[in-house]
């Protein structure tokens, strides 16, 4: 991981990332999180602030280092037991049903081989336990489509890896989730080509 994974891209995607009329989706996602709480890409701690009581203890993971050092601050004073770990979504080192929920706030689109994260989020959920996403992807509109794919080179140079054109909710659904519930939306203040949005729960 290079010198701009690690220095640079963390201090804009907060800056990016840290914004009223996202952190209003993030807060009516996380309203739904409860008990023990897995977080794969937790980034710069953006969702900590959202959590509400039910939530006993969190566990974080990441696999740049630069978003666990900036991240630090917002851990201090989350007033919760959290377990931060810099390490990849794709194999996680938790027993089978070890959680009551998983959460996934713009992390998908970055993960190499997303469906194997997505079945190791299955495969450490309880019964009955919950994944709750918020992601950006692909746009239902073909012309969007278009550019989203043609920015993909770019987006993936600038942000780390990410892409534009990947559709979450059948991402999602891929896995033998009970129950897939998917609000799709265009976020505010934002291009169509990076703002089309999956808000969900996936319930196991």
């Amino acid at each position: 991981m290079g010198l701009y994974a690690q220095m640079v891209f963390p201090r804009l995607c907060d800056l990016f990332l840290n914004r009223p009329f996202i952190a209003r989706h993030r807060r009516e996602l996380l309203v739904h999180a409860s008990g023990n709480v897995l977080e794969i890409g937790f980034g710069t701690g953006l969702n900590l602030r959202h959590y509400c009581a039910a939530v006993r203890k969190i566990t974080t993971i990441d696999p740049n280092s630069g978003m666990h050092r900036l991240a630090q601050k917002r851990v201090k004073k989350a007033g919760i037991e959290i377990d931060q770990q810099v390490l990849s979504g794709e194999r996680l080192p938790f027993a089978d049903g070890a959680f009551d929920g998983a959460v996934s706030t713009f992390t998908l689109c970055s993960i190499d081989n997303v469906g194997q994260a997505l079945a190791e989020v299955y495969r450490v959920l309880r019964p009955g336990g919950r994944f709750l996403f918020l992601e950006h992807g692909l746009s239902p509109e073909p012309w969007v489509q278009k550019w989203q794919r043609r920015l993909n080179w770019l987006e993936m140079l600038l942000a780390d890896g990410c892409r534009l054109d990947r559709n979450i909710e059948q991402l999602v659904a891929g896995q033998p989730f009970s129950s897939v519930e998917v609000k799709k939306f265009y976020l505010e203040e934002t291009p169509k080509t990076h703002g089309h949005m999956f808000r969900g729960i996936a319930t196991k």
